[in-house]
Parts: structure tokens; C-alpha cells; sequence
């Protein structure tokens, strides 16, 4: 069974810093493709960032810059650093695992971390 919980969520000023972790149990995570999502109340989830198996990744455009995603495949963490963050930013923050298996594939979701950019 495939399990994921993130941390790292908290009430940061604009401008500050944060760094969300997504740790996942199983052992698929090293063949995986990880992302992170995020929903700010009355509007959809949106990407905020993705990485694959091999390290590749891609950015939404509003945190382009700003944010980094990693993975430790040693840790099964995947990390998403959050630097100058802005209100808009404040969002429920979600990890999602994606496996492939032939010609589909599953995913898998954390239960989400509340970011808050406020002054």
C-alpha cells in the first residue's frame, strides 16, 4: 500500500521561506513520478511543480523562480523549497506519487499541508 504524508505547512510572513517534505512508504517511489499541487479555497488544484524518476522537472508558471522541487530516492522524500513567498501562495499544498504500469497508470495522493502567506 502506498502512503503519503506531507509536513511542513505553517503561517509565513510574505516574503519568507518554507520547505514542505512528502515522505512515501512503499517501494515504488525511486520508479515514480512526484509532484506537488496545491488549492486555494473556491479554486481548483493547480500544479505547482513535478519531477520524475530521472530528475527532470517542470513549474507552474505563478512560482517559476521561486520555488524548487527535489527528490532523495535514498529518503523517499520528495522536498518542495518555497522561498519569497507572496499571499497568493496560501493554498492546502498536495503531494501526488504517479506509477506506471504498461499502458496506465496510478495515482496516489497525500492528505495535504496548509500553507498561510500573511502578514
Amino acid at each position: 500500500q502506498v502512503q503519503l504524508v506531507e509536513s511542513g505547512g505553517d503561517l509565513v510572513q510574505p516574503g519568507g521561506s518554507l520547505r514542505l517534505s512528502c515522505a512515501v512508504s512503499g517501494s515504488i517511489f525511486r520508479i515514480s513520478d512526484m509532484g506537488w499541487y496545491r488549492q486555494a479555497p473556491g479554486k481548483e488544484r493547480e500544479l505547482v511543480a513535478a519531477i520524475t524518476s530521472g530528475g527532470s522537472t517542470n513549474y507552474g508558471d505563478s512560482v517559476k523562480g521561486r520555488f524548487t522541487i527535489s527528490r532523495d530516492n535514498a529518503k523517499n522524500t520528495v522536498y518542495l523549497q518555497m522561498n519569497s513567498l507572496k499571499p497568493e501562495d496560501t493554498a492546502v499544498y498536495y503531494c501526488k506519487l504517479r506509477n506506471f504500469a504498461l499502458s496506465y497508470y496510478n495515482d496516489y495522493w497525500g492528505q495535504g499541508t496548509q500553507v498561510t502567506v500573511s502578514s
